[in-house]
């Protein structure tokens, strides 16, 4: 009867453990749990840099970031929409590179 205790301890262990290293480690394809943070961190600063500026249709352009790499898609007016919408992504602190797939409609 007192191996019953010592045997769920030791599930619950080894369940915790493999829980634990589940979320740390990261491949080509999945992100840890703090990778995955960070790249929504510097997803919502990229998204408040083209919200806060003023010649960019902040809600035509979507913004999603993995690895560190931002990419942008939708829509702008202009050329230079599409490059002002590159630079302030690239100016944001954390950001690696940025894949700009803006279209100019």
């Amino acid at each position: 009867m007192k191996k019953l205790p010592r045997i769920l301890q030791l599930l619950v262990c080894i369940g915790l453990l493999t829980a634990f290293v589940g979320c740390t480690t990261s491949t080509r394809t999945k992100q840890s749990t703090g990778e995955y943070v960070d790249d929504s961190v510097i997803t919502t600063k990229v998204k408040k840099a083209i919200f806060s500026e003023p010649t960019l249709k902040s809600l035509q352009i979507n913004v999603k970031t993995y690895n560190a790499v931002v990419q942008l898609s939708g829509f702008v007016d202009s050329s230079q929409s599409v490059s002002k919408a590159g630079e302030v992504a690239r100016a944001v602190e954390g950001v690696v590179s940025v894949e700009n797939a803006l279209v100019v409609k």
